[in-house]
């Protein structure tokens, strides 16, 4: 009877010692060259798979009124290469391909001509700063409506004429306050904020919000998630 009571306290403290030992164990295996970058791409892995599923198009992000704005000389530019890559304004274009009925090129009035929405959102960096700015523009989902996007398609992509490249998956790109953005604080964005088209996405991280945008590409599968992504960034990175 001494012994099997001496064997259920054995196991009881082996399994505590074990489960104490589990953090060791688990920055034993960082130190571990080989699977450091897998360990660390399959948790970014499982963040995004959670952050996508708690992730509800009906849940807005906070918005403020005009006394909160950070002043427009204040709000930082922050850019990937060049503030300025010299987009020409008078020719420009949105290439949109993929999952759409109707492919093309889109001017700047196209996208004018649906409804305008300007909201004060928080612009988030990923290098700890944010601030409160006014964006105008239109609903990404009105635009993904009038290029006849297939609805069941997962993700939308963009390029940038500065040869940056994000994308986003298409819930967040149906969310109501995703905005083709062309006005910043009731004026028509400047170069260096992005001219003449961004994204606004209030409900992602700074760098998912792409400015210069060039192409649009609508799909099933995503050949490439973004430029900071695919160094090893968070994918969905939801706020």
């Amino acid at each position: 009877m001494s012994s099997r009571t001496d064997d259920r306290k054995f196991q009881r403290v082996t399994r505590r010692e074990l489960l104490k030992l589990t953090p060791v164990l688990a920055l034993g295996a960082f130190a571990v060259p080989r699977v450091q970058e897998p360990l660390l791409k399959a948790g970014l892995g499982f963040s995004d798979w959670v952050s996508a599923g708690l992730f509800r198009t009906g849940h807005r992000a906070p918005t403020f009124v005009d006394s909160d704005l950070t002043p427009f000389d204040k709000f930082p530019i922050n850019g990937y290469d060049v503030e300025d890559p010299g987009v020409d304004l008078n020719t420009w274009t949105l290439n949109v391909g993929g999952a759409v009925q109707r492919p093309g090129a889109y001017t700047l009035a196209q996208v004018q001509a649906l409804p305008k929405i300007t909201q004060n959102t928080r612009h988030i960096c990923v290098e700890g700063w944010d601030v409160i700015g006014n964006f105008g523009g239109a609903r990404l989902s009105e635009f993904l409506a009038m290029i006849g996007a297939d609805p069941t398609a997962r993700f939308l992509s963009v390029d940038c004429a500065d040869d940056y490249y994000e994308s986003l998956d298409m819930a967040t790109a149906m969310h109501p306050q995703s905005l083709l953005c062309y006005e910043m604080y009731g004026q028509p964005l400047t170069r260096k904020h992005g001219a003449p088209l961004r994204l606004s996405i209030p409900t992602k991280i700074g760098y998912k919000q792409a400015k210069y945008l060039t192409n649009l590409k609508v799909s099933h599968v995503l050949e490439r998630a973004g430029y900071w992504e695919d160094q090893g960034y968070s994918e969905f990175y939801g706020l």
